[in-house]
């Protein structure tokens, strides 16, 4: 049957894989990633559509659990592998794919559904909001010098195999999880994701490199994984260091790191890629303009069960409003919603005939919904529209969080 719509069958998944590295590019990846993806996609949530004995389009999800705000883990679904071959284009197999997968995600009592867009545009018209953004940064490390905080001194820096050190550096990872929204909870077999270091991955940079942070007492309080990019410039050294994951439990720690790279020998540049918007490197540096930082979108989220949802996560502030929300996609989240948070833990979020206070879709709700994009900011692109004075104020301060939302975790 043409365009047929199935699970993933165990005697698919090469033709099935094939089609996503032609979707995304029609490089071959190396076997060891492969296989490693092999083992962590789901089968039972992978989708294929089948023309014949071709599969011409794709989505899956994993099982994850997110840090909201708050601090709770609530069950995510995380959304990969969407591709449509450039043949079968145009036929509304994308929309059909999402139809189903969103459908599934609610029968599995999952109240949220992210991805990380390979093009942003596509997702809003699903619901789909941007919720966190990913900082990218390289440091000039000929003019920028790091004001360290005290004890940075006394932090002990030893380097280690990355796979030797990985469940201690999972120790540190775990423990970080619950502070920032938009972390996830590290499933069994993605922590080998991180160390994934095919030599023929390389491209002219070191093999993946590791150094641990330990405190006085001899445990880790950090760790960071880079690779090195040798290069020459006129006969002087302008290698690179490429920081692949930083991570620390207390400040000293992290800016012994950050010293640590930005002091390797023969490197001009320090670079590194999706770091919190918010990073404490930014108040490190001498010179913050050295740093050329650029933030992109990051985490793409949508509320699949929207009262469930908005139940799950913390409050800044106490808020009591009626939302009226649009949702064509999911039409179960369609309608007035009223919001109640008393600041305390209590909320409450249910069906209202009362009059709207504030109206928006539920692309706008996911976008705010880990605290990292404000609803007034929404508003003033027109996106939000407060129908009660004072609404906007007091749901925009109440969905807003101490830390920005950040997505280390790969997938």
């Amino acid at each position: 049957m043409a365009n047929e719509m199935r699970v993933l069958r165990p005697d698919e998944w090469d033709a099935w894989y094939s089609h996503l590295e032609l979707a995304f590019g029609g490089q071959a990846e190396s076997p060891e990633e492969r296989e490693l993806w092999r083992a962590l996609i789901e089968p039972e949530r992978a989708l294929g559509v089948w023309d014949g004995p071709a599969c011409t389009a794709s989505a899956a999800a994993f099982s994850f659990r997110l840090t909201v705000p708050g601090g709770p883990l609530v069950p995510a679904a995380g959304v990969t592998c969407v591709g449509v071959a450039p043949t079968h284009r145009r036929r509304g197999l994308l929309t059909s794919l999402m139809r189903r997968q969103l459908d599934d995600v609610r029968a599995g009592d999952e109240p949220i559904a992210v991805l990380t867009a390979s093009e942003p545009g596509i997702y809003g018209r699903f619901g789909y909001g941007i919720a966190s953004h990913g900082l990218s940064v390289d440091v000039d490390t000929a003019r920028v010098r790091l004001e360290v905080p005290p004890g940075t001194d006394e932090v002990r820096l030893r380097l280690a195999d990355p796979e030797q050190s990985l469940a201690a550096c999972e120790k540190v990872y775990a423990e970080l999880v619950p502070a920032r929204p938009g972390m996830t909870a590290r499933q069994p077999g993605w922590e080998r994701l991180p160390v994934l270091d095919p030599p023929g991955d390389r491209s002219g940079r070191s093999a993946l490199l590791c150094v641990l942070a330990e405190g006085a007492g001899g445990g880790l309080r950090g760790y960071a994984r880079y690779r090195i990019r040798p290069r020459w410039e006129q006969g002087s050294p302008a290698g690179q260091v490429e920081v692949q994951d930083l991570d620390a439990l207390d400040p000293a720690a992290y800016a012994a790191l950050w010293r640590y790279v930005c002091g390797t020998d023969l490197v001009s540049s320090v670079q590194a890629y999706g770091r919190p918007v918010d990073d404490p490197l930014l108040h490190l540096v001498s010179d913050a303009r050295r740093v050329r930082a650029r933030a992109k979108d990051a985490l793409h989220l949508r509320l699949v069960d929207l009262p469930a949802a908005l139940r799950a996560r913390a409050y800044d502030s106490p808020v009591d409003v009626v939302l009226d929300v649009s949702d064509p996609f999911c039409p179960w989240n369609e309608g007035r919603w009223r919001l109640a948070a008393d600041g305390r833990g209590e909320v409450v979020c249910e069906p209202s005939r009362e009059p709207a206070d504030v109206a928006l879709s539920v692309r706008e709700l996911g976008a705010a919904y880990l605290g990292g994009t404000t609803l007034a900011s929404l508003a003033g692109s027109g996106r939000v529209t407060e129908l009660r004075a004072g609404a906007l104020t007091e749901v925009s301060r109440a969905f807003r969080g101490e830390l920005a939302p950040w997505l280390p975790h790969r997938f």
